[in-house]
């Protein structure tokens, strides 16, 4: 056992370890707090309104349109819901699960393409094709098409939560900036 100016400046050290740890501590949860508060405020402030009627997918953030993609959307026999939904999941490189118990795994026959994004809405979700002449067009299941291109910025740019508003009439809308 040390004794004398020694053993004070071991204890010293100890302390000093010790507060050191604490600090970087804080930091690191006060890091990690702010993150999740900014990524709550990113998803609030983004919202995804579809016309329906004009085969257009605006991505608004703080109330102004900052892209718009065309899209497909349900043709008359299968429509597209109408109402406001949230994404529910985010799947990159999904399996289809067709009718008759078709599966088609992750690749280029795949009818979802390389991103789901999944709607509150059960079994309707934004997602690629294997079919992009079907886009503009009112010609799926009910589901928003998207060409691969655009859906990986929207998947990006998207989180789980985010509202998406289906509108079955023509809206007025901003020009995107």
């Amino acid at each position: 056992m040390l004794s004398g100016p020694r053993a004070a400046t071991s204890v010293g050290m100890k302390r000093e370890n010790k507060n050191t740890w604490m600090k970087l501590a804080a930091v690191l949860a006060i890091a990690a707090i702010d993150a999740c508060a900014e990524e709550r405020r990113a998803a609030a402030t983004r919202r995804i309104v579809i016309s329906v009627a004009d085969r257009k997918l605006d991505l608004v953030e703080d109330g102004r349109v900052i892209k718009t993609y065309d899209v497909a959307v349900g043709k008359p026999s299968t429509p597209s819901p109408a109402g406001e939904f949230h994404i529910v999941n985010h799947i990159a490189n999904p399996t289809w699960y067709g009718p008759n118990g078709k599966v088609v795994g992750p690749g280029k026959d795949n009818p979802l393409g390389t991103r789901w994004m999944g709607l509150s809405a059960k079994g309707y979700g934004i997602h690629g094709t294997n079919a992009p002449a079907s886009i503009g067009y009112a010609a799926s299941h009910g589901c928003i098409r998207m060409r691969q291109r655009d859906l990986e910025e929207l998947f990006e740019l998207v989180n789980v939560g985010v509202v998406v508003e289906l509108q079955s009439e023509r809206l007025e809308t901003a020009v995107a900036e």
